[in-house]
């Protein structure tokens, strides 16, 4: 399908030409009909030459162009009409102003009423003016709605027009600006628009404003559809919301794929944006949006929106003086994530900065590191080394790369026992957006293992490391003689050191105060075993060679790792794999 709006002053025959190309009536309400005036967006559709075109006929009235431009918003091409017997209006220069300002860069002149006077000179007119703008040189038709003439060559080129319009891209992001909102009994909710790229199916969910909705049928060119695809008109009954929360200037979205924006940065067509009223109206889509214009140099602009939309890098828009009401300029969305202007100058900074900007780059380098769908959802081409879920500029990965052996020297400093930096700390000291990050600013001199981010070895100062080695060669002599509180005094481990031998697997603590080597509980299993059933803690005692200072801890260490089972009467045996607490492992 082929979209194509019309565009025209008030009163020069668009909904005329559209009843005869289509045999349908544009005009949806009795008071359209009966002052033969179009107020609202109307919708008609018919084939031409084995395409099908649907119509979106807007208002031509200049106290309608916010509908007209509604309509004309999301559509690639624009049948422009002017009567012979009026020749250029002052709406027919608002019109062509949007059509340039959206730039719509396919269209076709129709001069209508030539049945009323000469159209030579209306057609010259007009074509002077449309060629002072993006649609550039345009086939003219001369038609009369009254009589006929010229319908045929009109259809044709129409027909032509349509044959010329870009392909659309069918797996596009779905951003489908609604125009029309209505109820229909036994279906709930139906919402039109002009479906620019992507594929609508029915089953599909989508988001609408804060709310997630499904789509219940489809309908296109007056029938149901299972599926529709760009560019098409469209009509969606959806599930999920209701009707009197939805009205023109909404819109549906692929959930995920979108950012709101709020503060765009703009390259302008038309007035310099020293010339500009500060409060203006932003029109997208069907959207019409109070924006706050601030200068940044010639021809860009920041402008602050009074609500969020949905626009991504490259979009075209316009903006509208409702008070003057004329349409000083088109703009281009440079940047949908703008820098903050806090600073002394930074407007002027920010204007020099766009006279040479590099899509993609500008906001990589400003955030480090962006996540990968991102550069989609904002409109970016993909740039900078890809790591994985991201993408990180090389500049900001190498500075964090190089600051990341002093952070972990740092906390260090700061928490000399502990065996490392827990990897969240590390995160935020190192300003990095996502843990997944931090594999990829580690270097060889730095490893991340059981959460913390530490240089490779034990982990262990030089003094615990000392002191630790002492008593691994007392276990392996004597395995089970736990060195008494004046022994561990004696080597410098405290509380706070034998946590930290024991948090690295180099000590086993079998109870407050009580520490063996880390494989105790399953040696002293072992020996056990050996003994026959039942035996005593005295008998254990002996075997292990140990003392009951350390007994009885060790003994209830093996209990509940499901190593050994009391009896009842002061026995245990070993369990072997026969305990009930076996799966339970080693604590």
């Amino acid at each position: 399908m082929r979209v194509i709006a019309t565009a025209g002053h008030v009163d020069h025959g668009k909904s005329t030409l559209i009843r005869r190309l289509t045999g349908m009536e544009p005009d949806r309400w009795a008071e359209e009909r009966r002052r033969g005036l179009t107020l609202d967006l109307g919708f008609a559709w018919t084939r031409l030459g084995g395409e099908e075109i649907a119509f979106v006929d807007v208002p031509g009235h200049q106290r309608f162009v916010p509908n007209m431009l509604a309509g004309v918003g999301p559509v690639p091409a624009a049948l422009f009409v002017v009567a012979a017997d009026e020749g250029w209006m002052p709406q027919s220069a608002e019109h062509l102003a949007a059509l340039d300002a959206f730039g719509v860069r396919h269209g076709l002149l129709a001069v209508t009423k030539a049945d009323r006077a000469d159209p030579a000179r209306a057609t010259a007119a007009a074509l002077e003016e449309i060629a002072a703008t993006v649609l550039g040189e345009v086939p003219a038709v001369r038609v009369s709605g009254t009589t006929g003439e010229g319908l045929d060559e009109l259809s044709a080129q129409l027909a032509k027009l349509a044959s010329r319009l870009p392909s659309p891209d069918l797996n596009a992001d779905v951003r489908l600006w609604i125009d029309r909102a209505f109820t229909i009994k036994g279906a709930g909710t139906v919402v039109t628009g002009t479906l620019g790229g992507g594929t609508l199916r029915v089953g599909d969910e989508l988001t609408l404003g804060a709310n997630r909705v499904q789509i219940r049928g489809l309908q296109a060119l007056g029938e149901p559809r299972e599926t529709v695809s760009a560019v098409a008109r469209v009509a969606v009954n959806v599930r999920g919301v209701p009707k009197d929360s939805v009205g023109r200037g909404d819109v549906l979205l692929t959930p995920g794929a979108w950012r709101p924006a709020t503060e765009i940065d703009v390259r302008l067509r038309g007035a310099p944006s020293g010339k500009l009223h500060r409060n203006l109206v932003l029109h997208f889509g069907s959207a019409a949006v109070p924006v706050r214009v601030r200068p940044l140099g010639t021809d860009t602009a920041r402008l602050l929106l009074a609500s969020p939309l949905p626009l991504r890098t490259g979009d075209r828009g316009l903006l509208r003086d409702p008070g003057e009401h004329r349409i000083p300029a088109g703009f281009d969305v440079v940047d949908v994530r703008p820098p903050s202007l806090a600073r002394r100058g930074a407007a002027r900074a920010r204007g020099e900065e766009l006279t040479a900007v590099e899509p993609g780059w500008d906001y990589l380098r400003r955030a480090g590191f962006v996540r990968h769908g991102d550069f989609r959802a904002l409109g970016l081409p993909e740039v900078g080394e890809r790591l994985g879920g991201w993408h990180a500029d090389p500049a900001r990965l190498r500075q964090s790369r190089a600051e990341a052996a002093e952070v972990v020297a740092a906390w260090t400093r700061e928490h000399p026992l502990a065996a490392g930096i827990p990897a969240e700390a590390f995160r935020q000291r190192l300003g990095l957006p996502d843990a997944d990050l931090i594999p990829a600013v580690l270097t060889g001199e730095l490893v991340l293992k059981d959460g913390l981010v530490r240089k490779p070895g034990t982990g262990l100062t030089a003094e615990v490391e000392k002191a630790v080695a002492v008593l691994e060669e007392r276990f392996a002599e004597h395995p089970f003689r736990a060195p008494e509180a004046d022994e561990l005094r004696e080597l410098g481990l405290g509380k706070r050191e034998l946590a930290a031998a024991v948090r690295v697997g180099r000590l086993r603590a079998i109870a407050d105060g009580v520490v063996l080597g880390p494989d105790a509980p399953e040696r002293a299993a072992e020996a056990l075993a050996a003994l026959g059933e039942p035996f005593t803690v005295s008998r254990a005692r002996q075997a292990l060679d140990s003392t009951r200072r350390v007994m009885i801890p060790l003994l209830e260490h093996l209990d509940a790792a499901g190593l050994t089972e009391p009896l009842g009467d002061g026995t245990r045996r070993t369990c072997g794999r026969g305990c009930a607490g076996r799966e339970n492992g080693l604590p």
